[in-house]
């Protein structure tokens, strides 16, 4: 199961759950030019390389997870899903309105 999340509701959830982690599902090379604080960057767009990144992460730990637009993410979310991980927030807009820090 996963759910889409404004902004504003992604920082709430986030700033209450202990165990959570950031993904960025976009290129490294977009990681690289600016993200979302902490994030870890696993790029859909390598589909054997993010199947592998998720088979080294933990189903019960809660993911936040953002692309550019909301569009790979939310293909991103429903991968996780199939695969078993309870807890996964989808990021609306992506890093395009995110207006939190980046680096």
């Amino acid at each position: 199961k996963f759910m889409n999340l404004t902004q504003k509701e992604w920082i709430i959830s986030k700033a209450n759950i202990n165990c959570s982690l950031v993904l960025d599902v976009r290129t490294q090379e977009e990681f690289d030019s600016g993200h979302i604080p902490g994030a870890q960057v696993l790029d859909i767009q390598q589909p054997q390389q993010f199947i592998d990144g998720l088979s080294k992460l933990n189903p019960e730990t809660h993911y936040f997870v953002y692309c550019r637009s909301g569009a790979r993410s939310d293909k991103a979310c429903k991968i996780l899903a199939q695969y078993g991980f309870k807890n996964v927030y989808n990021l609306l807009g992506g890093i395009l309105e995110w207006q939190g820090p980046t680096e």
